[in-house]
């Protein structure tokens, strides 16, 4: 099994949703996304908000899955299925991949 580290986001930028969908759909998102992560198969290490005056809204999630290949898929499913429900044309699904870079790297000068 490998360790994944992935973004999810959505965003309204083309205004296809109320302000009530929207919170909606970004609050069955986050369900989706709980800390507590399916079982236990990830972790939740953070999730962001664009801020109220912004001109577009967008939210977006990073969890670390320890591999269950079965487990995201089954995620992935319910997240396409979100964005049935909202008429969105994707949520974006973004597996980084995780450099560490250590203070023995920095160039003395």
């Amino acid at each position: 099994m490998s360790t994944k580290t992935v973004y999810v986001s959505i965003g309204n930028s083309d205004d296809k949703l109320t302000q009530a969908q929207w919170s909606d759909f970004v609050l069955l998102t986050d369900s989706r996304l709980t800390p507590d992560g399916y079982n236990g198969i990830y972790e939740r290490h953070g999730d962001w908000r664009s801020v109220p005056d912004a001109p577009w809204q967008n939210a977006c999630w990073c969890i670390v899955a320890d591999g269950d290949e079965g487990v995201l898929a089954e995620l992935k499913r319910d997240l396409a299925n979100l964005a049935r429900r909202f008429k969105q044309d994707s949520i974006a699904w973004a597996e980084a991949t995780t450099e560490f870079i250590t203070p023995t790297e920095v160039s003395r000068g």
